[in-house]
């Protein structure tokens, strides 16, 4: 069986969204990420040791927009949690036995340059169109941008910066100080269906907070949605579970809800 979910504001949560989804005692935070050796992302006690039960019984795969050497900074991954797959770089990579499969990565790659004007290209036709981004432009791997922003634009504009990059083959996705734009053969959904095939196991359950984690969302059984995450906001998605809890109090109900499914289905 095949659990998979997405891990910010899902599963892992930063000191900045932990103040922002409300604050918690500190003394029940697991630190899970070190950057310039400094613990910067957490989740509770609780659900790293539901987690590491999981693992153990079930097949996990983490999928997230994260890119490749942003993943390895989970330590958990790496000495308490060791993973057979992970999707990273919101499904253009995929992690297995820790080494990175090339021939999936070739053939995301290949498809991007057929489905999706360059870059470059629709940044100029967003500003032909009258959007200018008041941010910082960051790059992932040269598959797909995001800008850090200081402010978040306002509704209205957001579908219409989505209309304009739909008709080029991009998507956008606000995850929060995060607008995402993401080439449209990028999809985590199509990464958890190569690994079902590639093992014979059906995914059981998923949970994301981002319309991005809509792609595998839709092919799991059962479906898990922070009740503070951009898909619990939008209309166009339905048939998930929505949390009781927000922050890291979501991800450890979300972990539980994994757990006792799988006892169910053993």
């Amino acid at each position: 069986m095949i659990f998979a979910s997405d891990l910010d504001r899902t599963l892992v949560y930063s000191k900045r969204a932990i103040e922002e989804l409300g604050e918690i005692d500190k003394t029940l935070l697991k630190p899970v990420e070190s950057k310039d050796n400094t613990w910067v992302a957490f989740m509770t006690e609780s659900s790293f040791f539901a987690l590491k039960e999981l693992s153990l019984n079930s097949l996990f795969v983490p999928v997230t927009t994260r890119t490749t050497e942003q993943f390895n900074r989970f330590l958990i991954f790496k000495k308490d949690i060791p993973l057979k797959y992970a999707i990273t770089s919101n499904g253009a990579n995929i992690i297995y036995k820790g080494k990175l499969m090339k021939e999936w990565s070739a053939h995301i790659f290949n498809r991007m340059n057929a489905e999706s004007v360059t870059q470059n290209e629709l940044l100029a036709n967003l500003k032909r169109e009258g959007f200018q981004f008041d941010g910082q432009i960051k790059q992932a791997e040269n598959l797909f941008f995001y800008f850090i922003l200081n402010s978040l634009p306002p509704a209205s504009d957001r579908k219409a910066i989505n209309d304009v990059a739909v008709s080029y083959g991009w998507r956008i996705s606000i995850q929060g100080r995060k607008l995402y734009f993401i080439p449209r053969a990028i999809s985590k959904g199509d990464a958890l269906e190569f690994i079902s095939k590639r093992e014979g196991m059906e995914v059981i359950a998923g949970a994301g907070d981002s319309i991005l984690d809509w792609d595998f969302l839709k092919n799991c059984q059962y479906r898990f949605v922070p009740a503070h995450g951009e898909l619990a906001r939008v209309s166009g998605t339905s048939n998930y579970t929505l949390t009781k809890n927000y922050g890291v109090d979501a991800g450890e109900e979300i972990i539980q809800q994994f757990l006792q499914l799988l006892h169910l289905k053993v």
